[in-house]
């Protein structure tokens, strides 16, 4: 199976991260990928109030494109998220998953949100989205692919809830802080990968959305042992790997550890 990331610089200007979005979806397409994430907020991108501004329902323009997209290429696509207007007037960071008939096949809304401050810089989720309070995941072929976004992979209790239920490819699409992404993203996408023994996808945004607020890029495919097998790096982009499926086999017999857990002696207090 062969996966691509998809790096942008995502602002206000909901128009042109449409286009950006579709053209490096049919470049990854065009590459081989069959699965294509795209990064957290890719149909828009502010801080504070703006949030709010460019918050759609789930049946709105941006996740319209991106089923007529995974339909028309015959691809999986993971719609990165976008901040999802719900019926009963709440927001939520919201990420969906379309198989290549262009149905949804898994929603997964933000379990943890950033709500810190960061050189100088104040960022609060839960002023505007509500978390969400259940885990997704979805079969592409024989795979089992689990969501997360951006701040949740700091959490490590939600993936090996995902492992838990047999995923072997996670999905993470990211607007990753420059600030904290220097010296943390790489180090997390890897440990995410090692101590699951999965695949990780993890699409990030670049640049500055807002004046002050940017953002680190740097998207990759990891592999089980942590390998880094594609990468961005920065600006606009899109990486493509294969994902050996014997790889992550392979790792998983001659290193154990899933099998080695003894959960039941814990409380991860997990979701």
């Amino acid at each position: 199976m062969k996966a691509a990331v998809v790096q942008m610089n995502s602002t206000r200007d909901g128009a042109a991260n449409l286009a950006a979005a579709e053209s490096l979806v049919r470049q990854s397409a065009a590459a081989g990928a069959g699965l294509i994430v795209l990064p957290e907020k890719w149909p828009w991108l502010a801080v504070g109030e703006g949030v709010v501004e460019g918050a759609e329902a789930i049946d709105g323009a941006a996740l319209t494109a991106a089923s007529g997209w995974a339909s028309e290429l015959g691809v999986h696509l993971v719609a990165g998220s976008l901040t999802e207007k719900r019926p009963d007037g709440t927001l939520s960071n919201t990420s969906v998953a379309f198989g290549p008939d262009g149905k949804a096949l898994a929603t997964y809304r933000k379990i943890h949100m950033f709500d810190v401050d960061i050189d100088g810089v104040s960022y609060r989720e839960s002023d505007y989205e509500k978390a969400g309070s259940e885990t997704a995941s979805f079969g592409v072929g024989p795979v089992e692919v689990g969501l997360a976004i951006c701040y949740d992979i700091r959490f490590p209790e939600l993936f090996r809830h995902l492992v838990d239920r047999e995923v072997e490819v996670m999905a993470i699409p990211a607007a990753f802080t420059a600030t904290t992404g220097r010296d943390h993203w790489e180090v997390l996408v890897r440990a995410r990968a090692i101590e699951n023994q999965c695949f990780v996808l993890a699409a990030n945004q670049f640049g500055e959305a807002e004046p002050g607020f940017g953002f680190w890029g740097h998207s990759m495919i990891v592999d089980p042992w942590g390998e880094v097998l594609a990468t961005v790096g920065e600006g606009e982009g899109f990486a493509v790997s294969d994902l050996a499926l014997e790889r992550l086999e392979q790792v998983r017999s001659d290193l154990p550890a899933l099998r080695h857990r003894r959960p039941t002696l814990f409380s991860t207090g997990g979701a």
